[in-house]
């Protein structure tokens, strides 16, 4: 169940995230290419963790966990280079925070 949770709110945080992809682009292609690379990175490291053995599995959670860290530093570089507004990412800052939480616990248990 925890496994499909976090998969189900990576994938929110990616629709969530699309609108603002396009806004960053438009101002910093290479950035808005490695943030849509790293919020990827999470969501198939989730679902590769799950037909996983225990290692291996432990390793993608991991994974996951460091990219949702990147897509908020570079969210956070967005908002530094006046790309996007702080406000517009709060939301996500929280979701990533879950993500992060969830795929930590995860890989823990195995």
């Amino acid at each position: 169940m925890e496994k499909s949770n976090v998969y189900d709110r990576a994938r929110r945080v990616v629709r969530d995230l699309a609108p603002l992809l396009h806004t960053i682009r438009e101002c910093d292609k290479s950035l808005a290419d490695q943030l849509k690379r790293a919020a990827q990175s999470v969501v198939l490291n989730i679902a590769e963790a799950r037909g996983n053995d225990a290692g291996n599995a432990r390793a993608r959670f991991s994974t996951a966990c460091g990219s949702a860290k990147e897509v908020r530093a570079a969210l956070n570089v967005a908002t530094d280079w006046g790309y996007i507004e702080t406000h517009t990412t709060t939301h996500l800052d929280e979701r990533l925070d879950e993500v992060c939480a969830i795929t930590w616990c995860l890989g823990r248990r195995l």
